[in-house]
């Protein structure tokens, strides 16, 4: 029997972030944060935010972030400011989400990041998305070997996922994923004994 864990999930307001929380809360105690609603409110762009909401929740046993934004859009339109979007949202907030939550998370506990196929398999407009995803997965496998307390971390990398169609035209030829292949690949992150691995839900 799991004990039960106290689990934030990061962008749970958005179509992953949904069904995750639905499905954790059976078993765990599920905290919501979001850029907006949720249990607790946080901007990962800010370094101030994610501190005040550790605070906020207190010691904790694993971390999901489904959150991540980027710049999606043609290749013309792409400039320094555009891109920063993606180093500032899904690269540089996820790893200070981590930077910051290594000093309240729980021994043995687990940090849950959130990349994506466009690392080695990349699609019109998502330039800014699959650098990004490559620097996270880089970032997770080195954090692996460097976090204390046997504190784990892994990222999942889906392809797009069933619940989000408006994407399908962009990803051809793609089965997408279901949900329910993406909770179980969040489950093997966090209950699993895997650390520094790419989770590829299928």
């Amino acid at each position: 029997m799991k004990k039960k864990m106290k689990i934030i999930i990061v962008g749970a307001t958005g179509t992953m972030g949904k069904h995750l929380s639905s499905a954790f809360e059976q078993e765990h105690e599920v905290v919501r944060a979001a850029s907006e609603g949720g249990d607790i409110q946080v901007d990962i762009t800010s370094t101030e935010s994610i501190e005040k909401m550790f605070k906020q929740v207190g010691a904790f046993d694993a971390l999901i972030c489904t959150a991540g934004p980027t710049f999606v859009g043609p290749w013309k339109k792409l400039n320094d400011n555009e891109f920063r979007k993606g180093i500032e949202g899904k690269l540089m907030g996820q790893i200070n989400l981590v930077l910051i939550g290594q000093h309240y998370i729980n021994p043995k506990g687990s940090f849950s990041l959130i990349t994506g196929a466009l690392t080695h398999e990349p699609q019109l407009n998502f330039a800014n998305a699959s650098a990004a995803n490559g620097a996270v997965e880089g970032f997770v496998r080195a954090a692996a070997i460097e976090l204390e307390n046997s504190i784990r971390i892994n990222a999942v990398s889906p392809t797009v996922i069933e619940n989000s169609p408006q994407y399908f035209d962009f990803f051809p030829g793609d089965i997408p994923v279901t949900m329910k292949q993406l909770e179980y690949g969040f489950r093997k992150s966090i209950f699993g004994a895997n650390t520094g691995q790419i989770i590829k839900p299928h």
